[in-house]
């Protein structure tokens, strides 16, 4: 049986008046069930309350991700998605999305990944699609 996962989380746009760090706070629920919660002043500065938002959301998904791990670890495996809500201003003005890209398409690879982990061909082609692929062709 899977139970269902969310994270309600919220932060502050520079909430401190003399760091002018913001501060994070979440509730976590598994099955309706609060399971965790926190409270904790940023480590850096946000350039806006979007970054501040953004930064809970990326702490959000780590912490769902290892609920997920440790309940399918004592055999609860999770089998709906996860919830992660949140108040974000830009995200819902839909200012940004986040689509799925698939590796073999992702351009940044190249950036990030070194060349023995990544395909030859897929590093190739990711050159060619940059329009990188013979530097030295006359033009």
């Amino acid at each position: 049986m899977g139970a269902m996962m969310r994270i309600l989380r919220d932060a502050n746009w520079a909430g401190s008046v003399t760091s002018r760090r913001s501060t994070s706070g979440y509730f976590t629920f598994v099955g309706g069930n609060l399971v965790t919660w926190k409270s904790k002043k940023q480590r850096v500065v946000s350039r806006s309350s979007a970054e501040a938002e953004y930064r809970v959301m990326v702490q959000g998904v780590c912490e769902l991700l290892w609920l997920r791990r440790l309940l399918r670890d004592l055999g609860f495996a999770p089998q709906k998605p996860m919830d992660l809500y949140f108040d974000n201003k830009v995200a819902n003005a839909e200012i940004v999305s986040f689509p799925f890209i698939s590796s073999e398409y992702q351009l940044t690879d190249v950036l990030t990944k070194a060349v023995s982990t990544v395909s030859t061909t897929v590093f190739l082609n990711s050159f060619d699609k940059l329009g990188m692929s013979d530097i030295f062709a006359s033009t």
